[in-house]
C-alpha cells in the first residue's frame, strides 16, 4: 500500500493540537481516546479519522502527489504513538500524573517533528530495525 506522504504529516498536525490539550487538562480519556485514534491509523492508515478529513476535505484542493511513500513505516508509527498513548493515558487516569505527562509530551515532540519538519521518528525506527533484521 503506498500513501500520499501530505496525509501523514497533516495527521500529525492534528493529533499534535490534541496532544498539547491533553497536556495542557491533564485529560487523561482525551488521551485515551487519541491512543485509539492510533490503533485505527495503525490498522490502515487511509482509513483513520483524521486520514479521512484529509482525503475528503484537504487532498482534493491539492494537486496529485509528486511521489508515495510505502505504508509499513507510518503503520509502524501509528502503534508505537499508540503505546505511548495508551501508557499516557493510563499514567493521567491512574493518578500517576508524571507518567501521563512523560508520555503525552514525547507523543507531542514526535507529532511536532513530523507535522513541521517531515520527520517521522517512528518511521525513522522501523527502517532501522529493518536494517539490523539478518537478510
Amino acid at each position: 500500500m503506498q500513501l500520499d506522504p501530505r496525509g501523514p504529516r497533516f495527521v500529525a498536525a492534528i493529533t499534535a493540537a490534541v496532544l498539547v490539550v491533553v497536556l495542557a487538562t491533564g485529560s487523561g480519556w482525551l488521551a485515551l481516546a487519541q491512543a485509539a485514534v492510533f490503533a485505527l491509523t495503525a490498522a490502515d492508515p487511509r482509513r483513520g479519522p483524521y486520514a479521512l478529513l484529509y482525503r475528503h476535505l484537504v487532498a482534493p484542493r491539492l494537486p496529485p502527489p509528486a511521489d508515495r511513500e510505502d505504508a509499513a513505516p507510518v503503520r509502524f508509527a501509528q502503534l508505537v504513538g499508540c503505546a505511548f498513548l495508551t501508557a499516557s493515558a493510563a499514567g493521567y487516569l491512574s493518578g500517576a500524573t508524571a507518567v501521563g505527562l512523560t508520555f503525552a509530551a514525547f507523543g507531542l515532540a514526535a507529532a511536532f517533528l513530523n507535522a513541521v519538519f517531515g520527520l517521522c521518528l517512528g518511521c525513522e525506527a522501523y527502517l532501522a530495525l529493518r536494517r539490523l533484521r539478518p537478510s
